[in-house]
């Protein structure tokens, strides 16, 4: 049977770089790499959101994207 193991996540922050001459919103991110797996939502989303303040840009939103090993 196959399992999934986890490799690494990554916690991306995604800022509004304004807009095109199309009127289209510049979506701007950054990474930030090392999160743990066991990484709750709401700590994730504090520490995401505070990094975010740092910036000039106004913050949009964040994400976690996990990378997995599918194991024999």
């Amino acid at each position: 049977m196959a399992t999934l193991e986890f490799r690494t996540a990554v916690g991306k922050v995604y800022f509004d770089g304004g807009m095109t001459d199309e009127g289209k919103m510049i979506r701007k991110s950054k990474s930030y790499r090392n999160i743990a797996q066991a990484a709750t939502a709401d700590n994730l989303h504090l520490a995401l959101s505070q990094l975010a303040q740092l910036s000039e840009s106004p913050f949009i939103g964040a994400e976690k994207v996990e990378t997995t090993d599918i194991m024999n």
